[in-house]
């Protein structure tokens, strides 16, 4: 595991996005990205200072999870990708391989999971990604594999239906195993709200496995957290 603090939200997208042309230009990349308010920031940094400096047409862009809603609705993770980055930069359209979050969860999570197995190489039958993008939330989750759903985790199946635990809003996620398969993965987490959690996860105190972050563990060993000030506060100097 590789920690990487930054002063501010700003500077982690701005840092995360020159780790991300680092690798994208290298190969044909297949990358699931991540919603929420870190990834929008750097979305807008690729699109504004990176748009000419990446092959885009290498790049093939998924989803590690997708709310249940169309794709122009706000709450799409689609749609804020549209928004920051698609519309922003010259990608092919088949490049871009969104879960289609109006159709039937359970049908749709069986579609997306043969669209990796297809798409990817895999590794012992796991669809490998060349990066996995992951958020945190305040609860200790990741993708969409929440506390109370931990079991999810370990799913046979590679992509799973989850249900977020206030709102009973369904969302289609990739697995723990689809996620510790990856070539790469990266945390973004960035704010005050997740500093308890992420001193637990990162440093594996006590009670720390029952959160699904702290199950992050690519076999690859490639796991960096992208991390501002305020989200490293808790940790130890040495963790």
């Amino acid at each position: 595991m590789e920690l990487k603090i930054y002063k501010d939200k700003q500077e982690v997208a701005e840092q995360f996005s020159v780790y991300f042309k680092e690798r994208a230009n290298s190969w044909e990349f297949h990358v699931a990205l991540s919603g929420g308010s870190t990834p929008k920031i750097v979305f807008d940094v690729l699109a504004q200072k990176f748009s000419d400096e990446i092959d885009w047409n290498k790049i093939h862009f998924y989803w590690g999870d997708e709310r249940c809603v169309p794709p122009t609705d706000d709450d799409s993770n689609y749609k804020m990708t549209v928004e920051h980055l698609f519309s922003k930069i010259e990608v092919p359209e088949a490049n871009i391989h969104r879960v289609l979050g109006e159709n039937e969860p359970n049908g749709e999570a069986m579609r997306y999971a043969n669209l990796l197995e297809i798409n990817l190489d895999r590794v012992e039958e796991v669809p490998q990604f060349d990066l996995v993008i992951l958020g945190m939330g305040d609860d200790g989750h990741t993708a969409s594999i929440f506390p109370h759903e931990i079991e999810l985790w370990n799913a046979e199946d590679h992509c799973v239906v989850a249900t977020h635990p206030d709102s009973g809003q369904k969302r289609v996620s990739i697995n723990g195993k689809v996620i510790n398969t990856a070539k790469e993965v990266a945390f973004l987490v960035t704010g005050a709200s997740k500093a308890e959690k992420v001193k637990v996860i990162v440093e594996k105190t006590e009670g720390s496995d029952a959160y699904p972050a702290t199950l992050v563990n690519p076999t690859s060993g490639n796991l960096v957290w992208f991390l501002d000030e305020d989200a490293a506060a808790g940790l130890s100097p040495n963790p």
